[in-house]
């Protein structure tokens, strides 16, 4: 394993390891995603599920890629380059910088979004709107040109102020603040869920367990949602582990980054559903929940105009603090594999992105006859990464962990070069070498419809 190189810029304190890590997995799939996959896949019995696969996969995965991007201190393209010289590994590094692009094309352009119902909010646009009417607002407003693409450019702007600034002084300072304020935020928005009248049924479709509705097809929905919820397979793991100091212990940096992302997807169903229930609306699934169920909500609630600005501010922090993670990974290739400054890694890759941005934003305005393979671009970059890109790093990564670093340098970096006990060290390496890849590949052939259940 390698020495840091002088004057790399690192994360500072614990606590902003936590706080950066846990921001780039928790994202807009935490707020909306995962209450409603949970509440029509048996509730409590899926809950279930889906954290005995943190605790048995997601956990030693990311652990797999820390150890790999403290053992480099390097980007996630130079560190299967440094750690597997003359080797094709480094092809899963530029897998992952290719992922990172894609995403953060989508995803900012859905960020984007965010800041119009914001800004919506803050003006009361909502108000005296059906059902209906905010259907027929939201699909003219991403169907329009100008306000899609504004939003994104400022999102990015946003993304690339704070990654300008570095890792001490820019993602941690930022994260630092960005994560207590989104777990206040949620907390405000649950327990108001919770007062409302008849709040119970939306809890009991959260948390009831419901084993009828446990299949095949389930368990392995459980799987992946596991799996992409902790930013797994893009590298982004790799880059943040690189940052992370030396004396620091790896195994439970990452049970606190799994702990902290389940626990704001199961609050934001406690946010969330509770209130769909009181006003006897069916939940909507993905943005109809977000930009058409929720804000009819609101309108019916006491004190609804400051728990609609509060809910989208949230879903606006979320989108940001993995946003900031993403672009950290294509910024880091460049500072360190093609010697820009930072600054200059910055703009080239907020550049860059956005070319691609700018087109997902306008997928459903100017560019909606544009289709590829039957997709619209935003669906494209989409599929692409999600289902191929991201498990596809994430299979390659324990593979390389596995067969390739092997036990001894895998116990090294664990263990701090021998300073900690890693007893769980012969579970760690079985699951990384035998089950993981198992459970991955079956979530890439289901994402790729090659498995059908």
């Amino acid at each position: 394993m390698s020495i840091q190189p002088a004057g790399r810029d690192s994360f500072g304190s614990r606590f902003g390891v936590i706080a950066a890590t846990a921001g780039s997995a928790i994202g807009l799939g935490n707020i909306w995603r995962f209450p409603y996959v949970a509440g029509e896949n048996g509730g409590g019995a899926f809950l279930i599920i889906y954290l005995l696969f943190i605790l048995a996969i997601g956990i030693p995965v990311m652990m797999s890629e820390f150890l790999i991007g403290r053992g480099a201190q390097r980007n996630v393209f130079g560190s299967f380059k440094l750690l597997a010289p003359g080797k094709p590994w480094y092809l899963i590094g530029l897998m992952g910088v290719a992922a990172a692009f894609m995403i953060l094309a989508f995803y900012t352009a859905v960020a984007g979004w965010t800041l119009e119902y914001i800004y919506l909010s803050l003006i009361d646009g909502f108000s005296g709107m059906n059902s209906e009417q905010l259907d027929v607002m939201f699909t003219e407003f991403r169907g329009g040109t100008w306000r899609p693409v504004l939003w994104f450019l400022l999102f990015m702007g946003l993304t690339a102020f704070i990654i300008m600034s570095g890792v001490k002084n820019g993602i941690e300072k930022y994260t630092k603040i960005l994560m207590p304020v989104l777990l206040v935020i949620l907390v405000i928005l649950s327990v108001r869920s919770l007062t409302l009248p008849g709040a119970g049924k939306g809890l009991a479709f959260l948390f009831t367990p419901d084993f009828s509705k446990i299949t095949t097809s389930t368990i392995l929905e459980a799987l992946g949602q596991a799996f992409f919820s902790l930013s797994i397979g893009m590298g982004t793991l790799i880059t943040y582990g690189s940052y992370i100091a030396k004396n620091e212990n790896l195994g439970s940096t990452a049970v606190s980054v799994a702990l902290a992302d389940t626990l704001i997807a199961v609050l934001a169903g406690v946010a969330i559903f509770p209130a769909v229930f009181a006003f006897g609306i069916e939940p909507g699934s993905g943005e109809g929940l977000v930009f058409i169920t929720l804000p009819n909500i609101f309108q019916q609630m006491t004190g609804g105009y400051f728990f609609s600005l509060l809910f989208f501010i949230l879903l606006g922090v979320a989108a940001l603090t993995s946003t900031i993670s993403v672009l950290e990974v294509i910024v880091a290739y460049f500072v360190e594999e093609l010697g820009l400054t930072r600054k200059k890694a910055t703009w080239l890759s907020t550049f860059s992105v956005s070319v691609l941005g700018i087109m997902c934003a306008l997928s459903w305005g100017v560019m909606r006859d544009v289709n590829i393979l039957g997709f619209n671009i935003f669906g494209l970059l989409n599929f692409t990464s999600a289902n191929i890109l991201l498990p596809l790093g994430g299979l390659f990564i324990v593979l390389f962990v596995a067969w390739y670093l092997g036990r001894e340098k895998a116990r090294d970096e664990l263990s701090n070069q021998g300073m900690l006990k890693v007893t769980y060290m012969p579970l760690f390496l079985f699951i990384v070498k035998f089950v993981a890849p198992i459970a991955i590949a079956l979530v890439f052939l289901q994402g790729v419809g090659l498995l059908k259940i």
